[in-house]
């Protein structure tokens, strides 16, 4: 049985100024929501954010970097957020910017206990500047490290009272591999079911990876509403 914690902020209690935490998320779809808006009233400082962006301007991590909390975004896009783009132009926040499916790589490596990996993507580039390379077949690769965080916050449509997780279509993005990916991994759920009520089949995420759960209900904000 996993801790399942009373609130918001009594999830993120242990949370401190200067922590690495993984938050997955694509745009808004299978954010955590609630446990951002924790993160904000906290007023944790200095904290290194490990996401394939920064949410939006008024909404997800996107308050978080308006609140100058934010110290260092390790992300594959800066669009859809006008405060990310002034931050990152005025150096205001320091960001690595990592082509998206080898974010999502070195984030898997992390969970799987990989260090490092050889990638096509980004030879040639100035995301290579500076990193080992190496001729395979005929081919040039670039190197990457793994990647891994003090805490990974999650977002899953369903788990049982152990910590199993099912994610609910295209919200499933970065979530189950940021959460092999944390030490410590928190995650936000819309419902919590009684242990052995999971189909095992059905299950994307182990409980093995899961440190802490919260049920809390969700906006579901809309990133971009296109009408005729």
């Amino acid at each position: 049985m996993k801790p399942i914690y009373t609130s918001a902020k009594e999830a993120v209690a242990e949370i401190h100024d200067g922590a690495t935490l993984m938050v997955g998320g694509f745009g808004l779809v299978g954010i955590p929501e609630q446990l951002i808006l924790a993160l904000v009233d906290k007023g944790v400082t200095d904290l290194t954010v490990i996401s394939n962006n920064c949410g939006v301007d008024e909404w997800g991590l996107g308050l978080l970097l308006k609140n100058k909390q934010i110290k260092k975004m390790i992300g594959s896009y800066v669009g859809e957020n006008k405060e990310f783009e002034r931050q990152v132009l005025s150096g205001e926040i320091e960001v690595e910017l990592t082509p998206q499916g080898t974010l999502a790589e070195k984030i898997r490596a992390g969970g799987a206990g990989i260090p490092a990996f050889y990638t096509p993507a980004g030879v040639g580039t100035t995301v290579a500047e500076g990193k080992e390379t190496r001729i395979f077949n005929g081919k040039e690769y670039v190197l990457e490290e793994a990647l891994y965080a003090d805490f990974a916050l999650i977002r899953a449509a369903k788990a049982d009272r152990f910590g199993n997780l099912i994610y609910n279509k295209t919200a499933q993005n970065f979530n189950p591999m940021m959460a092999a990916a944390g030490k410590v991994t928190i995650a936000e759920v819309e419902e919590i079911v009684e242990t052995g009520s999971l189909d095992p089949a059905m299950i994307h995420t182990p409980s093995i990876y899961v440190q802490g759960l919260l049920q809390a209900e969700q906006e579901k904000r809309i990133e971009r509403l296109t009408t005729r």
